[in-house]
């Protein structure tokens, strides 16, 4: 009788940036368990008996994404020296991450689960969460420039976070449909056009 379980040379994290990559093209819902299985080179058992389940395997391979090749962007914000920096930091680098090498285009984050129906509701609002952390960083950032004196006491710092999180979301967008590194960086330089209105 046949054994089940995981391949004799099983490598846990080599298979799981290959779920993370079917799920950062495909989306959680389009990524099947065949789409899964044979990405990973798993049985169907060995998958469950690794992950646990679908979305089991999805939240490891998001944690992964967020370390690996989602890392880069969040992290320069609050190292950034001015509120200004910061955000050119956070849509030049997002430019730049989304348009390297022949990995899929986009954020997984924005991309993996956005539509309201989604067939994990628990998936969906874990990335609405991590979203809506960014747009707490950003927040947090533009808060200490208004104690340090670059910004003004009025500034309205919720509304500048919102935009600049919704300008790099839909940067996010535009890379899956193919915009190009200029296209993207453009879309940043307008964007930060905008900062000395925003700011005054």
């Amino acid at each position: 009788m046949a054994q089940r379980g995981r391949p004799r040379s099983f490598d846990r994290t080599a298979a799981l940036r290959r779920a993370m990559e079917v799920f950062w093209r495909k989306g959680y819902d389009n990524a099947s368990m065949a789409d899964l299985t044979a990405a990973m080179g798993l049985n169907p058992p060995s998958l469950y008996a690794a992950f646990g389940s679908k979305e089991g395997l999805f939240r490891e391979a998001v944690v992964l994404y967020a370390e690996t090749e989602g890392s880069g962007i969040w992290e320069g914000i609050s190292a950034a020296p001015t509120a200004r920096a910061a955000m050119a930091h956070l849509l030049e680098a997002t430019a730049l991450a989304y348009t390297s090498g022949t990995r899929p285009r986009g954020c997984l984050i924005v991309l993996g689960a956005p539509q309201a129906e989604c067939a994990s509701p628990a998936i969906r609002d874990d990335l609405k969460d991590r979203r809506l952390d960014g747009v707490r960083i950003l927040e947090e950032r533009l808060e200490r420039a208004v104690a340090e004196g670059e910004l003004p006491s009025h500034a309205d710092c919720a509304a500048i976070a919102n935009f600049y999180a919704t300008v790099q979301h839909g940067m996010s967008i535009r890379a899956r449909d193919g915009a190009s590194r200029e296209t993207l960086l453009s879309i940043a330089a307008c964007a930060m056009a905008g900062w000395d209105k925003l700011s005054i």
